[in-house]
């Protein structure tokens, strides 16, 4: 297995291995950069979360969900706060009959107990066959029956768009109007032909994966609340609530502690 930090040089094509893991833990303010392997990747976060920016599309990876990147998929993933996380390299022969776009679900018992002992075995384990075929099956068959999770958000392509950050809160349409010179009529066309939502819809899904991201973070529901511009703590709330299904507060409490994986760890055993 291989244990990554902040200054590991990591590239997967260069492993030679049909199917292999890794791990990191306590991994924060990481920049991937823009890269592509030929292997496909399932990366999976124990704690904290971490977002991956693709050409068109902004995905938010919060703690028990797990991301299928396609092989060749141009990517970056950063990190700001501590995030253990797993990941699982397949060569395209082994992933024949899996996403052939980016997705995000729910990770199953079963699912995160594969994916553990997957990432901490030998680099050179046998997958084809024996009890790590078995648990190779395993993994595979629960990624295809996991539920989705609506964490992506899509991205304008238009040019006169470049300049929207997506990195800090997005104005209001018509301030952007304004710097973009454009009207709030051409915006909105904008959006909808090229994220499928008017500019107003995709900027509150923007306020709640960002919301996501702060609340797993430790932040403050009032914190979270001035950040993402909320006119109060009380109507953050209400739009969380009616948009995730819970409070902020039982959100947050949702997330405790990942168990130390260093049992796992001792033997690398299938």
């Amino acid at each position: 297995m291989m244990w990554l930090d902040r200054e590991s040089q990591f590239d997967p094509d260069s492993v030679g291995q049909p199917v292999f893991g890794i791990a990191a833990r306590d991994l924060s303010h990481h920049d991937s950069g823009s890269h592509a392997h030929r292997m496909a990747q399932l990366l999976f976060a124990r704690r904290g979360c971490m977002t991956i920016t693709l050409d068109a599309k902004l995905c938010l990876l919060p703690p028990t969900r797990a991301v299928w990147i396609p092989a060749g998929l141009v990517h970056r993933a950063q990190m700001r706060s501590a995030v253990d996380y797993r990941s699982v390299y397949f060569h395209p022969t082994f992933a024949q009959d899996m996403p052939l776009q980016i997705e995000v679900f729910e990770v199953s018992d079963i699912l995160q107990a594969a994916l553990e002992r997957i990432a901490v075995a030998p680099l050179d384990a046998d997958w084809t066959m024996g009890v790590a075929g078995n648990l190779l099956a395993v993994c595979m068959d629960e990624i295809r029956r996991a539920p989705r999770v609506p964490t992506l958000l899509p991205l304008p392509s238009d040019p006169r768009l470049a300049r929207l950050d997506t990195a800090s809160l997005p104005p209001p349409l018509g301030q952007l109007a304004c710097e973009v010179g454009a009207g709030e009529k051409t915006i909105g066309r904008i959006f909808r032909r090229e994220t499928g939502m008017s500019y107003q819809e995709w900027r509150q899904q923007w306020r709640l994966l960002k919301a996501y991201e702060l609340l797993v973070a430790g932040t403050s529901i009032s914190c979270v609340s001035q950040e993402l511009g909320f006119a109060s703590d009380s109507a953050f709330i209400s739009f969380f609530k009616r948009s995730a299904g819970v409070t902020p507060k039982k959100y947050a409490r949702s997330f405790k502690p990942c168990a130390n994986a260093a049992a796992t760890q001792e033997t690398g055993a299938f």
